[in-house]
């Protein structure tokens, strides 16, 4: 593949986005970004009272996200993106300047919510996971990776799409 590459490690919160992106991107030497670092400090207040985003609310998160990612001439870059939405996935595409290649990070909601539940200092808690799978509309070339089994397991499957998405 020539030219930029982005991929999207998605999923609903607490599916692993941020621990298996930045694994992946650590293990292949590429570099990695937070979606979440770009939520204004409104969207972050919204999540932690448990409300979810709507598209206007996620609009101007996408828009700064992707101007980050034109600041970066990196051929491929890893970002761990919730990218639940069609509408997100289309201001991405538009907002990045190559290819867009998604894996979606896909588990039950039981083994997610009990994630969650577990889960500290983090603006999405457990009260989101419902409207996370109502929202939810994977693109239809995703790769899907079950994130059921060891995170080290789940790693090496996220790299392996990796590299046939882009082999650098």
């Amino acid at each position: 593949m020539t030219g930029r590459t982005l991929i999207v490690v998605m999923g609903v919160a607490g599916s692993g986005k941020s621990t298996v992106g930045r694994a992946a991107a650590e293990r292949l030497g590429l570099p990695f970004v937070e979606a979440d670092d770009f939520h204004s400090p409104a969207n972050r207040e919204k999540m932690a009272a448990g409300r979810p985003l709507s598209d206007p609310d996620r609009r101007p998160w996408i828009e700064a996200l992707t101007a980050a990612l034109k600041r970066s001439d990196a051929p491929v870059t890893i970002v761990a993106c919730s990218a639940l939405t069609h509408s997100v996935r289309v201001w991405l595409e538009a907002g990045f300047d190559g290819a867009v290649r998604y894996i979606l990070l896909s588990g039950d909601p039981e083994l997610i919510g009990a994630r969650l539940a577990g889960r500290r200092g983090h603006f999405a808690g457990k009260s989101l996971l419902a409207s996370q799978f109502a929202a939810l509309t994977p693109p239809d070339d995703a790769r899907l990776v079950d994130v059921a089994r060891p995170v080290e397991t789940v790693v090496a499957d996220v790299c392996a799409r990796i590299v046939e998405f882009a082999p650098h």
